[in-house]
């Protein structure tokens, strides 16, 4: 696609510049004030799934300059990216910086699953307490392929802000969203949505 686009010397350029087998010093600070990154994974077949996770800042924590690991929650029950994990180790991650420095950082690579009792006695210095009242069910352990830059050109700028109290919000629960099984209208959307 570089060659029939005609942006082999601009690909070039990014990947002798921007793109490492490791994080760099800049790339270590800016994981340890995110408090959000989106998640990429993929089952033996290929069949994708994308996800979000998040966190006070350095819920992710860099071990070294290859090697980064987060912690995995009770979540839905779906396990949908750890079960990926079991079949493909592969995952994409993408942190992004939408209040001040609108910069993205993008890190491949491949992960082991752990227990939260065995990556505390290789790492004793984990984060005891990084969301209150929540225990790790397991850690992700993610060693660093690659890591580059995601330009701020599109990123947009967004505020911190309080959530809003649930009594003040008049939307289903959690679970009754997105429930349909079918469009009233085949095509068309919800009037709710439209």
């Amino acid at each position: 696609m570089q060659k029939q686009f005609g942006t082999s010397d601009r690909a070039a350029d990014f990947y002798d510049r921007q793109m490492h087998d490791f994080l760099t010093p800049s790339m270590r600070e800016f994981i340890a004030h995110q408090t959000m990154m989106f998640l990429a994974t993929a089952d033996a077949h290929g069949s994708c799934d994308s996800t979000f996770r998040a966190g006070p800042p350095g819920f992710v924590t860099v071990l070294d300059d290859r090697t980064l690991t987060y912690p995995e929650y009770r979540g839905n029950g779906v396990l949908a990216s750890v079960g990926n994990l079991t079949e493909n180790p592969r995952l994409g991650l993408l942190f992004m910086d939408f209040t001040r420095d609108h910069i993205g950082l993008h890190i491949n690579g491949s992960a082991q699953l752990r227990t939260d009792d065995e990556q505390r006695a290789e790492y004793p210095h984990l984060p005891m307490d990084a969301a209150p009242g929540r225990q790790p069910q397991l850690w992700i352990h993610v060693t660093v392929d690659e890591a580059y830059v995601h330009c701020s050109k599109h990123i947009p700028h967004l505020e911190h802000a309080p959530r809003p109290r649930a009594s003040d919000v008049h939307r289903p629960k959690d679970a009754a969203y997105f429930t349909e099984r079918e469009p009233a209208c085949p095509g068309a959307f919800p009037s709710s949505i439209a």
